[in-house]
């Protein structure tokens, strides 16, 4: 396997990380959309659900470019399970504040693998995967914005 071979096949991989990341941030925002409780109930709820719908919407985005890159995708839960970064949460009892701080705290995770994917998207010349990291990242960032000014 050549340097260039080696770097694609780091990228995939990556890429694939990114994509258990992307469905389980997903998971677990709406998880807090359906079981946030308290005095900021509807500002909250409505806040999860958008971010939510726009963490959804790059699970296809980067599936599409692992295939583009001759790779093949995540197949199964299981699959996400053993990949992703995210921790699971499944108590529906946390106050609202701390659903804010954990998903801060994933987003800005989120952020960091982002930019680790970046890198190997440069070393492997992919400049489309390169290119389209950045607005995945500015929305990333975005939500940790949101997140984080209602911790202040």
């Amino acid at each position: 396997m050549t340097s260039k071979d080696n770097s694609k096949a780091a990228l995939i991989d990556s890429l694939n990380g990114l994509l258990a990341d992307t469905f389980a941030l997903y998971v677990k925002t709406k998880n807090f959309h359906w079981h946030v409780r308290g005095p900021q109930f509807h500002d909250l709820h409505l806040l999860f659900d958008a971010q939510a719908t726009e963490i959804f919407a790059l699970t296809d985005l980067i599936a599409e470019r692992v295939r583009k890159l001759g790779g093949t995708t995540l197949t199964s839960i299981g699959a996400i399970s053993t990949k992703t970064t995210v921790k699971d949460e499944d108590d529906t009892t946390l106050d609202a504040m701390a659903m804010v701080k954990a998903l801060f705290k994933e987003n800005t995770a989120y952020v960091a693998t982002l930019k680790t994917t970046k890198e190997l998207a440069g070393e492997a010349g992919d400049n489309a995967t390169d290119g389209v990291i950045d607005d995945w990242t500015d929305q990333a960032e975005q939500r940790a914005w949101f997140l984080r000014e209602i911790m202040a």
